[in-house]
């Protein structure tokens, strides 16, 4: 019986061993909030006019995700993480690309961590997505998304068939390199991508740069260029080059930030023909500046603003400006639950509006061509 006893407890340690060694976490985001919107485009019968609505996703996607961790020894690990986004409005899945009835489209990596870093391989945003961090995307999430946000990337545009590698943290500096495969046979360059990116935290300061650079191929790897993915003119030809610079400093209670990002759309060489079709999605340059700011007033409540702007070139033959004030407030009820309010006004100039909540390029399929248009978003927001 003590045998027994003995040999019970001997295999208990070894399952709590191996159990401690590998583990598997469930975590998701459900958010939503009731929206107002002013100018709202009717497709039904080309008008606008005042829009309500139950919005999925305003400051995060919601979503449902596992990763994983499996401890090879040696400080090497075997890591993977699934992610999948859905709307919780009318329990569809998410997207905003062609491959939105993909299961897992928001990720799908696995990979390898240790003392050299991690490299992931699969579907996967690259390094502009860690330093949105440092803007208006970490208070305002999509709110601030079609006025430059969705363009310049760094409201986290995927990569499929894409190895990355980021360094540990290096004295306060981490780095990042990104390859996408366009997957082409005989033609290397054909819809490949690749990515380099770094940011510097110390203290209360935080520094960011990224470069990110995808060529036009039938199967682009990079998922923004999805439209064009039955095109055979301009193969290997660069379709996007965006360049991003961010900045954030702690002054106490508040947290200031500015940023900066250029983008170039080399293909977009088509002259705009009517004042509809110059959307920010078509522009072959566009330059976003922004500068912000998140005021705590106590630990659980914090006062929101930016200013986003940007200027876009129409194939060298006209110019246009958008620009955007959001201002809000976010009250923490515990640590995984806020509630949070929006106003924000996009103004545009020798445009098309892209509108508050315009689609991932820009496009304006739910704001207006009208030089104004205004949003306020009432919602809750709960983590697991």
């Amino acid at each position: 019986m003590k045998k027994s006893l003995l040999a019970l407890a001997v295999l208990g340690a070894f399952a709590g061993a191996a159990q401690a060694q590998s583990s598997v976490t469930i975590y998701g985001i459900v958010d939503t909030g009731v929206v107002y919107t002013s100018k709202a485009v009717n497709t039904g019968n080309n008008t606008t006019g005042s829009k309500f609505g139950l919005n999925s996703g305003i400051i995060q996607g919601s979503r449902i995700g596992f990763k994983g961790v499996e401890d090879l020894g040696g400080g090497l690990k075997a890591v993977f993480n699934l992610e999948t986004g859905f709307n919780n409005d009318n329990g569809a899945l998410n997207g905003q690309d062609a491959g939105s009835t993909n299961l897992f489209r928001r990720k799908s990596v696995v990979g390898l961590a240790g003392g050299f870093g991690t490299v992931l391989l699969g579907r996967q945003t690259d390094f502009a997505d860690t330093i949105s961090a440092m803007t208006s995307v970490n208070d305002f999430g999509g709110i601030t998304g079609a006025v430059g946000h969705n363009l310049d990337r760094l409201e986290g545009t995927r990569t499929n068939n894409s190895v990355s590698y980021t360094t540990n943290n290096l004295g306060g500096f981490t780095g990042n390199l990104m390859y996408g495969f366009g997957e082409t046979a005989g033609q290397t360059s054909a819809g490949q991508s690749f990515g380099i990116g770094g940011k510097y935290e110390n203290g209360p300061l935080g520094l960011g740069l990224n470069y990110y650079q995808s060529k036009q191929g039938a199967t682009p790897s990079d998922t923004s260029l999805i439209s064009a993915a039955s095109a055979t003119t301009n193969v290997g030809s660069s379709a996007y080059k965006g360049l991003n610079v961010v900045a954030s400093y702690q002054f106490g209670p508040a947290r200031v930030y500015a940023n900066y990002s250029r983008v170039k759309q080399d293909l977009n060489t088509a002259s705009p023909t009517a004042f509809s079709s110059k959307t920010l999605g078509a522009a072959n340059k566009a330059d976003v500046y922004e500068i912000g700011t998140a005021y705590a007033l106590s630990p659980s409540l914090k006062l929101l603003a930016a200013v986003t702007h940007t200027r876009a070139d129409f194939n060298s033959s006209s110019k246009g400006k958008l620009t955007q004030l959001s201002l809000g407030t976010d009250y923490w009820l515990s640590k995984r639950t806020d509630l949070y309010a929006f106003v924000a006004s996009t103004r545009a100039s020798d445009m098309a509006n892209s509108g508050v909540f315009g689609d991932a390029t820009g496009n304006a399929v739910t704001g207006s061509a009208d030089a104004s248009q205004t949003a306020v978003a009432v919602g809750i927001r709960h983590k697991f």
